[in-house]
C-alpha cells in the first residue's frame, strides 16, 4: 500500500504494485513528514552491505598510514624535500577524508543498528497478542 501525494504521484506514473519484491515505501500524508519501513531481513541486508564498506574504509585507512610511514625523500636536495612535502599534505588530506568516512559509516552502522533492535522488539511486541499459551 501506498500512501500520500508523492506514493499517488509514482504509482499514477508506473502503475500497480511499482515495488514488486523490493518492499513498500508508506510515506504520511499531509506535509508532516513519513517513515519508511523494511523487513528485519532487508534491514540485516543493508546491515550487511555497509559493515562490508567499513571494512574496505578500515583497509584503505591500514594503506594510507602504511604509505605515510615508509614515505621517503627520493633524494638530498630542496626539490625532493618539496616533493615529499607536497605528498605528505595531500596524504594527510586522505587520511583526513579516511577519517572522516570511518566515522560516518560508524555512526550510520549504529542508527542502522538501534533500527534494526528496535524494528526485532516491536515485531515481537506486535506478534505476542497472537500467541497462544
Amino acid at each position: 500500500m501506498i500512501i500520500g501525494e508523492a506514493g499517488q504521484a509514482v504509482q499514477a506514473v508506473w502503475g500497480g504494485d511499482i515495488l514488486g519484491e523490493r518492499g513498500r515505501v508508506y510515506g504520511g500524508g499531509g506535509g508532516g513528514g513519513g517513515q519508511f519501513r523494511m523487513d528485519p531481513e532487508e534491514l540485516a541486508s543493508v546491515i550487511g552491505q555497509w559493515e562490508a564498506e567499513l571494512d574496505k574504509i578500515v583497509e584503505d585507512k591500514s594503506k594510507i598510514d602504511y604509505i605515510v610511514t615508509v614515505l621517503t625523500s627520493p633524494g638530498k636536495d630542496a626539490v625532493s624535500d618539496g616533493y615529499v612535502s607536497t605528498t605528505m599534505d595531500s596524504l594527510t588530506a586522505l587520511q583526513d577524508q579516511n577519517e572522516s568516512m570511518l566515522k560516518y559509516v560508524q555512526n550510520y552502522l549504529k542508527k542502522l543498528k538501534e533500527a534494526q533492535t528496535k524494528t526485532v522488539a516491536t515485531d515481537h511486541g506486535m506478534a505476542d497478542p497472537f500467541r497462544t499459551v
